[in-house]
């Protein structure tokens, strides 16, 4: 059968390493448009990466070992119309027509070069374990201070995870960069701040990569936090850096800030921070929240009971109820909003980025529409309840 012997021809590119890329196209069902796949390793494994193309201009993304090929792909072989098999030793294509005729072209030809006893194949295979291109290096005197990289610039084996998760957000922050102002003073808050890593990673990259003036403000309850910012700070000569202890709801700036970012505020501190961001009309707000414990036990809605009557899977949908209900409420007031991956699951578990940024072009009816959808969802949620929804930071 065609497809059977399409699907050993992928198979064999992809143990030979000679796969370069593996594209489905023509879904005949389904919303995926398109899926392209690529060879890689990782950890000494081959692996093919799959990128599924998704409505409204979105992507996922999926790895699938060499004991799950032939499962995971046959079915995708017989519901796309085109599949392009792309090797370093030629090309071929499948394709079905709308009767159901499946053609296989150059499979032959590709099929005899894999099996015949040609010199040693040129391995298509990319690492993911290499290096990557990283927007820091590890040598910056910052991340040293931090106790990020040693004295000579080096990364230390149990920060890695941090490391990539401080570049991957200012890779967000390169994506928003053109809606920051295009010249003069940038104004950028970090609310509920902790040791300020990405205070530091962001003044470093606007100032030193970007070459901007940056105004800096960190600020949080930890005394003894916000003095040793700011100490390290001076020392590095950030002279646009600024640490205040305070309570964030009370903050009454001068200036709204172009900008706020927030890494891991617990609980409903990351809704504090959410708040006073909207208050003070930031244009753009990146936001990864930390654990979500407020809705635990006030989930009011009886069609949701098969989840919420066993606690520990309850947890998991509360947590995803309540960035639903933050993207929201940021949308009732007049953001396009979007919650992102920040990084490889593997480096953290609190691994979502909420991304907030001002729509110019929302009018008072969509915010009226979205305000009346916010409000029904914290009735569906809460109930009779939902009007006492984070009453505890309401001014």
């Amino acid at each position: 059968m065609e497809s059977e012997l399409f699907l050993s021809l992928i198979t064999k590119s992809f143990t030979k390493e000679t796969l370069k890329k593996l594209v489905f196209s023509r879904p005949r069902s389904g919303e995926i448009s398109k899926i392209a796949c690529r060879l890689v390793s990782h950890r000494g494994r081959r692996i093919l990466a799959m990128e599924f193309s998704l409505p409204g201009d979105t992507v996922s993304h999926k790895n699938i070992g060499e004991d799950s090929l032939s499962d995971e792909l046959m079915p995708l072989i017989e519901n796309y119309s085109q599949v392009n098999l792309i090797t370093v030793l030629g090309d071929a294509e499948m394709k079905r027509s709308k009767g159901g005729k499946v053609t296989l072209i150059g499979a032959e030809n590709l099929r005899r070069k894999h099996e015949g006893d040609s010199p040693a194949f040129e391995k298509a295979i990319e690492s993911l374990d290499r290096r990557k291109n990283y927007i820091l290096s590890g040598d910056e005197q910052f991340l040293k201070k931090l106790g990020i990289s040693s004295a000579d610039g080096r990364v230390h084996d149990k920060k890695q995870g941090k490391f990539r998760q401080i570049n991957r957000f200012l890779e967000h922050i390169e994506n928003v960069y053109n809606k920051l102002p295009h010249d003069g003073e940038i104004r950028i808050y970090d609310l509920c701040c902790g040791k300020s890593y990405l205070s530091f990673a962001v003044y470093h990259y606007l100032t030193e990569i970007k070459g901007r003036r940056v105004y800096m403000y960190g600020a949080d309850l930890k005394r003894d936090v916000i003095i040793w910012c700011d100490s390290l700070a001076r020392e590095l000569g950030y002279t646009g850096m600024h640490f205040e202890v305070c309570d964030i709801l009370r903050i009454a700036p001068d200036q709204r800030p172009d900008m706020v970012i927030s890494l891991h505020a617990c609980d409903i501190a990351t809704d504090i921070v959410l708040d006073t961001a909207i208050r003070l009309e930031a244009e753009i707000i990146l936001s990864t929240p930390c654990c979500h414990r407020y809705l635990n036990g006030k989930v009011a809605a009886k069609e949701l009971s098969f989840i919420t009557d066993y606690p520990h899977i309850s947890g998991k949908l509360c947590e995803a109820i309540t960035d639903a209900l933050r993207l929201a409420r940021l949308k009732a007031n007049g953001y396009s909003v979007s919650a992102l991956e920040l990084t490889d699951p593997e480096n953290t578990p609190k691994n979502t980025l909420i991304k907030a940024v001002k729509n110019k072009k929302m009018t008072e009816k969509d915010r009226q529409n979205a305000t009346a959808e916010y409000e029904a969802m914290l009735s569906f949620v809460l109930g009779d309840r939902a009007s006492e929804y984070l009453k505890e930071i309401k001014n």
